[in-house]
């Protein structure tokens, strides 16, 4: 892969980090303030702007195209208007590749005027024909890249893939799923190869030889932020449909201060995952010996629950220990506060998953130099690519 490479919708850089690591330089283009900031700290080669203002033509050429536009419509975590425009997104995305652009009156008839962004990167495909391109969204967008893949293919003659990828089985510490397009003028696309295993929730971790080579663990968020854990949780707090905490010990009542203090003595750490609304009972603990499930970068930044990470409202959320990756990381909204249930060296009250633990889980080096606000920061991190999942896919 050589010549010129352009990141849509950049943000603070998981797509140009990976690239770096594969002697690729992108030139990004985010229009958001602290987004663009961040990617100026680190040295990333950034152009501010709006992707659907610009003319992809007075940009190339260009070799390689990149681009994750804008997932909040369509995420599950928030209302997901996109997928109630996806009719008019399909009828403009025909309409791009007949050469027509429509996007005013389709937008204008979306609930949310951001949902049409997904059809940037086919406007640019279509001007600019680089000679391969990598596509990432949520993962109900993977009918959208389906269609594009085919406009794709029968328009201007890409082989393609499609399909959703678990960041996990890439070594990010945390059960993100993205669905991905890849594209190429040259070759037929393969998704990349696994290098980690896939997290199953009660199944150890182990190495696996397969005829394609080594698989390694899956990476747990302990494991990522360096708590040195000396043993796996010998309770949860609760697990889902059972208020009692099943089998496990249940900590509550009156001695829950003293199992507590127990288990900071033997170095063990909890994740807990609470249910918003209601009474607040927690739905399921991960033990932060487990993956991190999906944080979302809004709710991060309020930390007003004890040392708890609530991943989503599902009541029947699986309990993870802290020997597994996290759930996924994204800029959601306030119901997904995260904090950690720590017992280590105390439970003195709420401590918010920091911006470092946050960008970690998302696979950054933890001297990234996030900038912005603190709630900034948060959002950034949350609409990121986790670079070694772009690192597979692009490589």
């Amino acid at each position: 892969m050589t010549g010129p490479v352009i990141d849509l919708f950049a943000g603070p850089g998981g797509w140009d980090l990976a690239a770096r690591d594969l002697g690729i330089d992108p030139l990004g283009i985010e229009w958001d303030d602290a987004a663009c900031a961040t990617r100026q700290a680190f040295g990333l080669r950034t152009l501010q702007a709006d992707v659907a203002a610009l003319n992809p033509e007075d940009h190339g050429p260009c070799w390689g195209l990149i681009a994750s536009p804008p997932c909040q419509t369509f995420s599950t975590a928030g209302k997901r208007d996109g997928v109630h425009d996806t009719q008019h997104i399909i009828a403009c995305a025909n309409d791009l590749a007949d050469g027509l652009d429509t996007r005013n009156k389709h937008r204008a008839r979306c609930r949310d005027e951001r949902s049409l962004l997904v059809v940037e990167p086919l406007r640019w495909v279509r001007d600019l024909k680089p000679r391969w391109a990598a596509f990432e969204q949520v993962p109900p967008v993977l009918e959208l890249w389906e269609l594009f893949a085919h406009l794709m293919h029968t328009r201007w003659g890409y082989r393609t893939w499609t399909g959703v990828l678990s960041a996990e089985r890439y070594g990010v510490p945390q059960t993100r799923k993205r669905a991905i397009l890849m594209a190429s003028l040259d070759r037929q696309p393969q998704p990349p190869r696994p290098t980690h295993q896939e997290y199953r929730p009660g199944e150890p971790r182990r190495h696996e030889l397969t005829l394609e080579g080594e698989i390694l663990p899956w990476v747990s968020m302990a494991e990522a932020l360096g708590w040195g854990m000396t043993a796996r949780p010998a309770f949860t707090l609760a697990t889902a449909g059972d208020k009692r905490g099943g089998a496990d010990e249940q900590v509550g009542g009156s001695g829950a201060r003293t199992a507590l203090y127990r288990e900071r003595e033997a170095g063990r750490w909890l994740y807990d995952r609470r249910q918003t609304g209601g009474d607040g009972t927690p739905a399921a603990h991960r033990p932060a010996t487990e993956p991190a499930p999906t944080l979302q970068a809004a709710g991060l930044a309020k930390g007003r629950d004890r040392w708890v990470m609530r991943a989503n409202t599902q009541t029947n959320a699986t309990v993870r220990s802290a020997h597994e990756p996290a759930p996924t990381i994204t800029a959601g909204h306030d119901y997904a506060e995260r904090a950690w249930v720590n017992e280590r060296p105390a439970p003195t009250g709420a401590v918010r998953v920091t911006v470092q633990e946050a960008a970690i889980l998302q696979g950054f080096p933890p001297d990234y130099p996030w900038q912005g606000p603190k709630t900034a920061r948060y959002q950034q991190i949350g609409n990121a690519v986790p670079p070694p999942l772009a690192r597979a896919v692009l490589a």
